[in-house]
C-alpha cells in the first residue's frame, strides 16, 4: 500500500506551492537538488513548511484542490496550525555534503 503526501512548499518571501506525491523524501531531494524543472525551480521554491499523509490517493487529490482553492490567509492559517516557524520540515532529510 502507498502513502500520498499533501504538501506546501514555499521560499523566504512565503511564495507558496501546493501539490500531492507519493514519496515526498525522493521528491524534496529532487527539488532541493533543482533536477525537477518548472514552476518551483524557476522561482527557487525548496522550503517544505506543510504536509499531510494519507493511503487514500482519491482523497490526496481532493485535499490537494481543496487546499489549492483557498485564499492565501487561510493556507497561511492551515502552515501555522502545524509549523508556526515556517520551518523546512525536510532540512534534517538529506546530507548537507549532497
Amino acid at each position: 500500500m502507498n502513502n500520498y503526501y499533501v504538501y506546501i512548499f514555499t521560499k523566504y518571501s512565503k511564495t507558496l506551492y501546493t501539490g500531492v506525491t507519493n514519496d515526498l523524501i525522493r521528491f524534496m531531494h529532487e527539488h532541493k537538488q533543482k533536477l525537477i524543472s518548472g514552476f518551483t525551480q524557476k522561482y527557487n521554491i525548496d522550503r517544505l513548511v506543510y504536509y499531510e499523509e494519507t493511503v487514500d490517493v482519491t482523497e490526496a487529490i481532493a485535499r490537494e484542490k481543496q487546499i489549492k482553492g483557498w485564499l492565501r490567509a487561510k493556507k497561511i492559517a492551515l502552515i501555522e496550525s502545524m509549523n508556526p516557524e515556517w520551518k523546512d520540515l525536510s532540512a534534517d532529510w538529506f546530507d548537507k555534503s549532497i
